[in-house]
């Protein structure tokens, strides 16, 4: 079950990145269950990660990598998240590393490792690393779908996002896939993502460029309030573009640049929220009129979070009470209830402390039956907005949770 149409696209060629997938076995036999995805020799890399206590083995040592030296290749299965399993879990993740620099030549904190999949179960990594040759040896330009489709665990579609700029001439190509369904909420929500740019970016911008566009998308999308405890946020630049290096965060190609990467990151960010697991209703929340940015999200993830808007939202009731109740418990200090208006869509519902005088049931009802809706409120104390994008939560939501380890 997923919400809207997002078809994965046609990808172009990215110069220096490649990609394969191969079977390793992981959960079920015979699945595409692994990617190896290849950088050319002085691409720069960048990445986000989960702020779970629990950080996954892989988490911990792909932040240790990138530290160290230039990255070269990524890895990653499906199947299996290798969290929570102690030192085990960390030498497993060492080992993949290790097998994989012994085939390709580079050093082993030249690989970045990704798991995704059950915690706590120890990672099967003879299985991994008995087909790393393969998925060597299947290296192309033109991976990309088929690496989307092997990192999917409960997602019901393949999430991928391409589009070019030019200047002076010149072309930039960034293409992304990511993953992820449930268990998603900000900070990093089960998600992976790899957006890579054949741009030549320095180091600095692009690790500013990932903080932000990560702030602007990943973590503006909440969809059962949970974190995991693997997710990741990968950029790459490969600099194989012949269009003019962006050293600096500033100037025309950067902005462009900057623009074309946050629409990559937004776009997939939906992508997961309207692939979310059971989900019938995609839902923007839009909270303006904040006297900064900190109250705007309180209000949002109060809404966002609550098991009663979010069932009601599933049954299509517009049971708008349960909307002001959670503006109402969000937390805001000295919060002027006459002064908050609510719309669905374009219908106004809430001003003056109370229901809207215009408001009748029916223009609720006719916003709600749609799947796709539009909750805005102003909190009238200030100039800050903030948008955040969730779904309902039905009954679908709690089979697929209840059965995923069968």
């Amino acid at each position: 079950m997923a919400v809207g149409e997002y078809p994965f696209p046609s990808m172009p060629a990215l110069a220096g990145l490649r990609l394969a997938t191969a079977s390793a076995g992981i959960k079920r036999p015979g699945r595409q269950d692994l990617v190896l995805l290849e950088l050319a020799e002085g691409s720069r890399t960048a990445g986000v990660f989960t702020r779970n206590a629990f950080c996954a083995a892989p988490v911990t040592l792909c932040r240790e990598h990138l530290q160290k030296t230039p990255i070269r290749y990524l890895v990653i299965n499906s199947g299996n998240a290798n969290a929570c399993t102690g030192e085990r879990g960390r030498l497993d993740a060492i080992r993949t590393c290790e097998a994989l620099a012994s085939l390709t030549g580079v050093s082993a904190e030249a690989v970045l490792p990704f798991s995704t999949g059950v915690i706590g179960e120890p990672l099967p990594v003879d299985k991994i690393t008995r087909v790393l040759p393969d998925a060597q040896s299947a290296l192309s330009d033109t991976g990309w779908e088929a690496a989307a489709r092997a990192i999917m665990t409960t997602d019901t579609r393949p999430k991928g996002f391409t589009g070019q700029v030019e200047h002076l001439g010149k072309t930039i190509t960034v293409n992304g896939i990511a993953k992820g369904a449930g268990m998603i909420k900000p900070n990093m929500g089960t998600m992976l993502a790899y957006i890579a740019t054949d741009a030549d970016v320095a180091q600095p911008v692009l690790e500013q460029l990932c903080r932000d566009a990560a702030n602007r998308s990943f973590n503006r999308i909440t969809i059962d309030g949970d974190t995991s405890t693997n997710d990741s946020c990968i950029l790459m630049a490969t600099g194989r573009s012949d269009a003019e290096p962006v050293t600096m965060p500033s100037g025309e190609l950067y902005d462009k640049l900057r623009a074309l990467i946050i629409h990559a990151h937004e776009y997939l960010a939906k992508c997961i929220v309207a692939d979310g697991e059971g989900a019938t209703k995609f839902v923007t929340l839009e909270v303006r009129g904040g006297a900064d940015v900190e109250e705007c999200l309180k209000v949002g993830y109060a809404v966002a979070h609550s098991p009663l808007i979010k069932t009601a939202l599933f049954a299509s009731d517009p049971n708008w009470g349960r909307i002001v109740a959670a503006v109402g418990y969000a937390g805001l200090t000295d919060l002027d209830a006459d002064r908050v208006r609510i719309h669905l869509n374009d219908t106004l519902i809430v001003e003056n402390g109370g229901r809207a005088d215009t408001y009748t049931e029916e223009q609720g009802q006719a916003v709600m039956d749609g799947d796709e809706i539009t909750i805005r409120i102003d909190l009238g104390r200030g100039e800050v907005a903030e948008t955040l994008w969730t779904t309902d939560l039905s009954h679908e939501y709690v089979r697929i949770n209840a059965d995923y380890r069968s």
